[in-house]
């Protein structure tokens, strides 16, 4: 006989998780507890449930698709489970597996309306591809497995699991664990033949790839690139599908994409989608490829069937894992020797001069220009090094500047959320702490998770964050300018010494107004190895690549 809480954990830590993210709550104490006796695994505790959320969603994104293991957070019921909806949106937006803990009342309360107490479906439901409570503890294992399988699922995502008190303090038999056997689809043979008669019948082919890839698919799609010298994109916040230095990767189709991209899709013949689900911006708003009907003919390649022809139709649909598909990639093309010039290499040609040309950034006003920053960083950091970023106009410079090397080197949010920067690069770290990790954040974005220094510097997160400081919230007032001209507000910010902060909270604070200072800011804080916040002070005139605030007056609330 075992309480609710040790069988859980042990049904969590037979199937492959070894970290935990928290704020405490006194609703899962019997979970917690049964945690100090599981070896193998570690408990994070952060500062706000929404910053563990997203710490959950980073563990499971550097997880090999095919383990069943996934990011676990827990977190308390009422608050606690509002506050994480901020991560629970990255999951479901990225296709990340997680589970969400949520401790609850006593069964015996359950729905008169007791402290704190939410419905779970009713508040998360369209955030998680499924939301469960557990009412009987000889099921919780029962409800792991579900929740693990439909997490990992077709297109992947978050699952809510709700936890009574009474549930977790319960003691009940329970059975061995049993991990998890995920069922991964693999592509057809008839399917692999007409996609390649496809595309050899093609004039102007593309590749779009996204989602979550391995070292070795990276590497075979890449090569299958090479070999056929087409064209291949990355999905929006997908830059580290393949190898950028590669000559068949041609830039990002991602938001304000380079004119000459955009139009290259739009003008395509035939369009190879794999692991992505086609999104807003990676069509370009629906327009680039439209919907329902594209103008190009479209394979699409998704682990899930109910993905593939859900927005766009597609001429061929293969349901596939993205590992399963790209093992047979070297089989499909036999008699295409590597760097046989095909008919559509003169495309695949201007397109890479056009990505390269795109990668230089016209000069930003003054003293430290942030696209130096980033060309820096590009330049000086291993081949695997992990760059994480939330949402501001900043990483439109990082996504255009910056070259990744290799997969999971890129980890930013598709759902466009503020803040998800520095939990991504302390989770990350943690993960694999024989690897470099620098956040990229605004200074808006970046206070939105801000107190999690004080999670790295607790656990030994040795991650360089970098801020880059204009004093506003840029986008807004990069939109602001754009349709209501002269009339500024509601955009300016009266920010803290982030070096100070950083301070603070015992982790290292620099500040940079030159690029000089940068580089000797960044070589300090790689020597060290510890926590770090450098502040970029830069020209409140810089909005975007390219953009520099009008002459529309400041903000009144300046």
């Amino acid at each position: 006989m075992r309480r609710g809480g040790q069988i859980l954990i042990e049904h969590l830590r037979g199937n492959g998780c070894r970290r935990v993210f928290t704020v405490p709550g006194e609703s899962f104490l019997p979970a917690l507890d049964a945690l100090r006796d599981a070896d193998g695994m570690d408990v994070v505790v952060c500062r706000h449930e929404g910053a563990a959320a997203m710490m959950a969603e980073t563990t499971a994104r550097l997880t090999g698709r095919g383990s069943p293991a996934a990011g676990v957070a827990f977190v308390s019921r009422g608050p606690g489970l509002a506050n994480a909806m901020s991560g629970l949106h990255v999951a479901m937006q990225g296709a990340t597996p997680m589970l969400l803990m949520v401790g609850l009342p006593p069964r015996a309360s359950e729905g008169l309306g007791g402290f704190q107490e939410v419905g779970l479906g009713g508040l998360a439901g369209s955030f998680a591809k499924h939301v469960e409570v557990v009412r009987d503890t000889q099921r919780i294992g029962e409800v792991i497995s579900r929740a693990l399988t439909i997490a990992h699922g077709g297109r992947a995502g978050p699952v809510i699991v709700g936890l009574p008190e009474d549930v977790l303090a319960t003691e009940a038999e329970a059975p061995a664990v049993e991990p998890v056997r995920l069922a991964e689809p693999v592509p057809d043979y008839a399917s692999l033949t007409k996609l390649g008669d496809m595309l050899m019948s093609a004039e102007w082919p593309v590749i779009i790839a996204g989602g979550r890839w391995s070292a070795d698919a990276s590497l075979q799609l890449q090569l299958f690139a090479e070999r056929l010298d087409v064209p291949v994109v990355a999905a929006f916040r997908s830059q580290d599908v393949i190898d950028n230095r590669s000559p068949v990767y041609c830039g990002h189709a991602g938001i304000s994409p380079a004119p000459k991209l955009a139009a290259a899709l739009a003008s395509a013949d035939l369009i190879l989608a794999v692991g992505t689900h086609i999104d807003e911006i990676t069509s370009g708003g629906f327009q680039t490829i439209s919907v329902p009907v594209p103008r190009q003919r479209l394979i699409h390649v998704h682990p899930a069937a109910d993905v593939v022809g859900r927005n766009h139709r597609a001429d061929l649909g293969l349901v596939s894992g993205i590992s399963q598909f790209s093992e047979r990639l070297d089989d499909l093309l036999p008699s295409v020797r590597p760097g046989m010039p095909q008919r559509w290499s003169a495309l695949r040609r201007d397109m890479r001069a056009a990505f390269e040309a795109w990668q230089n950034i016209p000069p930003s006003p003054g003293e430290l220009r942030l696209e130096d920053v980033v060309a820096h960083l590009s330049e000086t950091l291993p081949d695997n090094a992990i760059v994480t970023n939330g949402a501001g106009n900043y990483a439109a410079f990082l996504h255009r500047a910056f070259t990744y090397k290799g997969p999971l080197t890129q980890l930013a949010p598709l759902s466009g959320s503020m803040g998800y920067g520095l939990p991504a690069a302390i989770a990350a770290k943690l993960a694999a702490p024989d690897r470099e990790v620098v956040c990229m954040a605004g200074d808006g974005c970046f206070q939105m998770t801000s107190a999690e220094i004080a999670t790295a510097v607790q656990y030994g997160a040795g991650v360089i964050v970098v801020v880059a400081n204009n004093g506003m919230l840029g986008t807004v007032r990069t939109a602001q300018e754009r349709t209501f001209p002269g009339r500024v507000i509601a955009t300016s910010l009266v920010n803290p010494d982030f070096a100070e902060l950083a301070h603070a909270h015992s982790a290292a604070g620099y500040t940079a107004r030159t690029i000089g200072e940068f580089k000797e800011a960044m070589s300090a804080a790689r020597s060290s190895q510890e926590t770090a916040v450098i502040e970029l002070v830069l020209d409140r005139s810089c909005l975007a690549p390219g953009v520099i605030a009008g002459s529309s007056g400041d903000d009144p609330q300046s």
